[in-house]
């Protein structure tokens, strides 16, 4: 045992992506399109992909919310993990991208599962109204936002369902007080960070995997 987490240097993280990995070839193919058609380099890790399957397996979800779909990365891949009778709703504001991640779900075989909405994600969360509330909601967007989303979007999250966002590392800057990169959306996820650790009806924690998967789960 030990009171230290390992470092998980260029080996070790080779073996995670070489065992542990949620990512085919489709989805590598994916990234390559999604690079030749500009979008930005900033999906989720192969490791966060899977971590996030395994997330969705344990709570058996089968309403998800997504808010930033960039290129369907994540989509598809927490699409993966649902029964045939799940879904996923994910919401994305610039047209660039929601025209790439509709064709890339087509691609995917998995358009029964997966709704590309073309919507700014405030507008949406607080204007959205279902009769099934949320199992997992993921939060990959604007960063100054994320305070928003989860107060708009927690009452739509079942009890026992869990709420996670990306970044919480914020680009490996969260305990920069002058950070090199996007200060604002440091400062952001600093105080969001703070801010659901200490929510009374979740239980949170951060998961240190790629940039750092803040989570709660819903207790009330």
């Amino acid at each position: 045992m030990s009171n230290r987490a390992t470092i998980v240097d260029d080996r070790l993280f080779a073996y995670l992506k070489d065992n542990f990995s949620s990512e085919d070839e489709f989805l590598a193919e994916l990234q390559i399109k999604a690079k030749e058609a500009g979008l930005p380099p900033i999906s989720i890790s192969p490791e966060q992909g899977k971590f996030m399957q395994f997330l969705l397996h344990s709570v058996n979800a089968k309403h998800v919310l997504e808010i930033g779909t960039l290129g369907a990365y994540s989509a598809i891949t927490m699409a993966r993990a649902l029964p045939d009778d799940g879904k996923i709703i994910t919401v994305e504001n610039e047209p660039k991208h929601y025209e790439f991640a509709c064709k890339m779900v087509l691609e995917s075989g998995l358009a029964n599962k997966i709704e590309v909405v073309l919507a700014d994600g405030k507008n949406f969360v607080k204007e959205y109204r279902t009769q099934n509330q949320f199992d997992f909601v993921f939060v990959d967007a604007d960063k100054p936002s994320y305070l928003y989303y989860l107060n708009n979007i927690t009452p739509k999250i079942k009890i026992g369902g869990i709420f996670a966002a990306d970044n919480a590392f914020a680009f490996g800057f969260i305990l920069d007080s002058k950070p090199e990169r996007n200060p604002d959306d440091v400062k952001s996820i600093r105080s969001f960070n703070e801010y659901f650790r200490t929510r009374d009806n979740y239980f949170t924690c951060i998961v240190p995997v790629g940039d750092g998967i803040i989570m709660g789960y819903k207790k009330y």
